[in-house]
């Protein structure tokens, strides 16, 4: 009865091949094809080669399924062998196709082509070609491609439906744009654009250079779509970030077409709904995923847990979750995202322990996820475990875990550890140069930051907006002016300089480097915001133009922008600096109306406005409401009691200070060290002297100087001069010019000489010590010594500086000295005749 049953022959083929296979005369390589003698040698003794010698049908089929090279290999050489090849075009093809999924050099592909072209009568083996160099992407020659297309041309053999989505495709992964738009006429002349296949790869060409009318042209004038076609659609927008388009599409998907919406689309359109934040439009794609049955697969799941997250519905986005039939850790990834998105911190880290718990293994999108979760709810320790596991299982040389580690160490303040993470990488992106720019400049390594940058340039990565918003406060906080300046000549180059967040930080720079020009040139030429504005306002409240703070403080309203905490800082310290009482009354009323009084930044602005200008009671007022009060608002009380004279309410309040729950500090001791000064509260003084060495508040400079002006003043000179000579650092400017000012108040000559001796050698062009010194020499008599001090004033170039004053004519304030004319008067009226 056995010997009825017959063998398939595949498996006779097989078995044949096999022992092929197995045989160690035959020798393949990836440049030496088959030794033929051996291979002979093998075939002769085979079983049942009758029968294998002639099926070339099962040989076709296992050129298309072989598993390896060494097997494309094997069936390259039994087609050899049996007369199959170079005439077997099918053959040819399918172990071209099979050399170049395995990726083979190039070079064995073309000599298959060349070998079988011959035998061709048809576009198909040129078709194979292009598909096989698109496949294998040839790097070396952007042009090798397009000359199999071009020869096939001049050959004569016209291409059909298959060969041009493979060389449009060709044309997009090299982005020839010109020859896409040849080929695209070639198509049409031909005929081929009633093609859906070629139309799609059409769509994609011209969606791949932002091209977007010439793909809604194409995609407009296809006379029949399929599903790739509206899902090509969907992509080719969300690509290109043109969301309400993309959405447009999915629209008319629902509305005109024979086509509903997939996985595939519903996948690629969630995105979309997520960046737009549009809600109900993904409730709506939703319900119908839950019509047709969409929700059930786990990747539209994942894609609504997302969508629903980014649109802020945590809610929306848990009840998915939970009601998923099957999740991966995709999914799990996905929620971890949403409660960190949303400010849940403590819920993603409690999914990541139930992820832990089900047992899932985690991958660098979680740890990505998981990190800066921890560096919210500061759990630096957590995260140095984290950090730990990522050593252990090689999530660490991932790029993207790797950033968030070194942004979580850089957060935590340990830049040691963040510098070895960076260092360590082995691949890192522009992302890892740009937080570890960061890295640097927030933990006040502006030197090294800036470094890093020139780094980034000589290892061949270009800076972005981010490294440049990331260095340029590094340099505005040292005054690295230079450094700055070529920052910005950098940026201006690589065009970021328009960028709203660059040019801010430019402003920035400048302002806080001393060079409002500068700084007022760029915001001149700059897109502007709020911040913009803030930056000026507050740069010019802390110079001699502090009336351009108040400039730009309206032309804000005129501008249609709103001020913010930040606005009202800035120009009450304006007003206070100039005393412009009138303009900060009613900055103060415009600040009652939006609400911001009660914000305590612009709360104690208004204190020092007031205290600077001489209205207590108003400054007392404005205290006595702000209801969380901090250590600057009773600084600035103190300060502005101790200014006025009133020096016993001021030590009052500093005793009131503590006893309303706010500890003193270095600030403090300084306001009440002045009053006791100004006082002559000698005991006092001492006493709150000792009580801030007995809390631990290190002395500063200007500690030193109240002191001495403290003992100067009661006369009690040899203690002054002990506590100078006892200093722990030499002393500065402030100390000596504190005991030259007691040495003139009681006509200590030689004392005040060896102080001003110090004080011109610390301060050789401020022109008050020269005056101060000079006084002193005149009011004891000593003109000769008076009249040097004035000649050395000349001799260094040193200019006393004119008194100025401020005067309000109608709603602006003008600054002026002694015989200036101001706009605005009588011509004939001027100070010195106003007596």
């Amino acid at each position: 009865m056995f010997h009825h049953v017959r063998i398939p022959r595949l498996v006779i083929f097989t078995k044949s091949l096999q022992t092929l296979t197995e045989s160690s005369s035959l020798k393949l390589g990836d440049g030496n094809f088959c030794d033929l003698v051996s291979a002979r040698k093998v075939f002769d003794e085979m079983p049942q080669r009758d029968l294998v010698s002639w099926y070339q049908k099962d040989l076709l089929s296992f050129c298309v399924n072989t598993k390896s090279l060494v097997q494309t290999q094997q069936a390259h050489a039994f087609a050899i062998i049996h007369g199959l090849l170079p005439t077997s075009i099918s053959i040819s093809a399918a172990l071209i196709l099979r050399y170049a999924t395995f990726s083979s050099h190039p070079r064995i592909v073309q000599m298959m082509f060349n070998q079988s072209l011959p035998f061709s009568r048809s576009a198909f083996l040129y078709n194979t070609l292009i598909r096989a160099q698109t496949m294998m992407g040839v790097a070396d020659d952007h042009i090798f491609p397009f000359d199999v297309y071009n020869g096939m041309l001049r050959s004569g053999v016209v291409p059909d439906d298959h060969t041009f989505p493979f060389v449009i495709k060709l044309c997009t992964d090299y982005t020839e744009v010109k020859k896409g738009l040849e080929v695209h006429g070639m198509l049409m002349k031909l005929g081929f654009d009633y093609d859906v296949f070629v139309n799609n790869t059409l769509l994609l060409f011209y969606g791949s250079f932002g091209d977007l009318a010439g793909a809604r042209t194409v995609f407009n004038e296809m006379p029949k779509r399929d599903l790739v076609s509206w899902n090509s659609a969907i992509r080719v927008f969300s690509d290109s970030k043109c969301y309400f388009e993309a959405i447009g599409v999915i629209k008319e998907m629902f509305l005109w077409s024979e086509f509903k919406p997939n996985v595939v689309s519903v996948v690629s359109v969630l995105p979309v709904c997520a960046v737009l934040e549009d809600e109900i439009m993904v409730s709506e794609i939703h319900c119908y995923g839950i019509k047709v049955g969409l929700d059930c697969q786990v990747s539209a799941g994942n894609a609504f847990v997302d969508a629903y997250g980014k649109c802020l519905n945590v809610e929306s986005s848990r009840r998915v979750f939970d009601e998923m039939v099957e999740r991966n850790v995709v999914s799990w990834n996905a929620m971890i995202g949403t409660f960190a998105h949303n400010g849940f911190n403590n819920h993603a880290l409690e999914s990541f322990r139930f992820m832990i718990d089900e047992g899932w293994r985690v991958n660098s999108t979680t740890i990505s996820s998981l990190l800066p979760v921890l560096v919210e709810l500061v759990k630096f320790s957590k995260g140095r475990e984290v950090h730990g596991f990522c050593l252990r299982t090689g999530l660490d040389c991932d790029v993207f875990v790797a950033n968030a580690l070194i942004d979580m160490h850089a957060k935590s303040e340990r830049s040691a550890e963040a510098s070895a993470v960076f260092y360590n990488l082995g691949s890192r992106n522009v992302v890892s140069w740009n937080t570890m720019v960061a890295n640097f400049a927030q933990n006040r390594l502006e030197l090294e930051a800036i470094g890093l940058v020139r780094e980034m340039q000589s290892s061949g990565e270009t800076p972005t907006s981010v490294t440049l918003t990331n260095v340029l406060p590094a340099c505005a906080r040292i005054g690295c002016l230079r450094s700055g300046k070529e920052i910005h000549a950098r940026s201006i180059r690589n065009g970021s300089a328009t960028d709203l967040f660059v040019s801010n930080a430019i402003t920035d720079m400048y302002a806080k480097c001393g060079c409002l020009n500068l700084a007022q040139n760029v915001f001149d030429m700059s897109l502007r915001d709020e911040v913009s504005y803030n930056i000026l306002i507050v740069g010019y409240s802390q110079t001699s133009h502090c009336s351009k703070s108040l400039e730009l403080f309206s032309e804000m309203v005129l501008n249609g922008m709103k001020h913010d905490t930040v606005s009202f800082v800035g120009v009450l310290s304006a007003c206070a600096t100039i005393s412009a009482i009138k303009q900060g009354k009613e900055i103060h009323a415009f600040a009652v109306r939006r609400m911001f009084h009660e914000h305590l930044f612009v709360a104690n602005s208004l204190l020092d406005l007031y205290t600077k200008c001489g209205w207590i009671d108003l400054s007392r007022n404005v205290f006595d409401r702000i209801e969380n009060r901090d250590v600057a608002s009773w600084n600035t009380m103190i300060l502005g009691y101790g200014m006025l004279g009133d020096l016993h309410t001021a030590v009052d309040m500093f005793e009131a200070m503590r006893e309303d729950g706010v500890e003193h500090d270095s600030v403090s001791y300084i306001a009440v060290l002045s009053a006791c000064s100004h006082g002559g509260l000698v005991d006092k003084g001492k006493k709150y002297f000792n009580d801030m060495l007995a809390r631990n508040i290190e002395p500063s400079q200007m500690h030193y100087a109240c002191m001495v002006d403290l003992l100067g003043r009661s006369g009690l000179m040899d203690e002054a001069i002990n506590l100078i000579t006892g200093l722990p650092f030499k002393p500065d400017s402030n100390v000596w010019a504190a005991l030259l000012g007691a040495c003139r108040l009681h006509g200590n000559v030689d004392l005040g000489s060896w102080a001003a001796e110090h004080l011109l050698k610390l301060q050789p062009h401020h022109p008050g010590y020269y005056a101060l010194l000079s006084n002193l020499y005149a009011e004891a008599g000593r003109w000769g010594e008076a009249d040097k001090i004035r000649e050395l004033m000349k001799l260094r170039g040193v200019q006393k500086t004119p008194g100025c004053s401020w005067v309000q004519i109608q709603d602006k304030v003008h600054a002026f000295i002694v015989g200036q004319r101001l706009e605005g008067l009588d011509p004939c009226l001027s100070l010195e005749n106003t007596g």
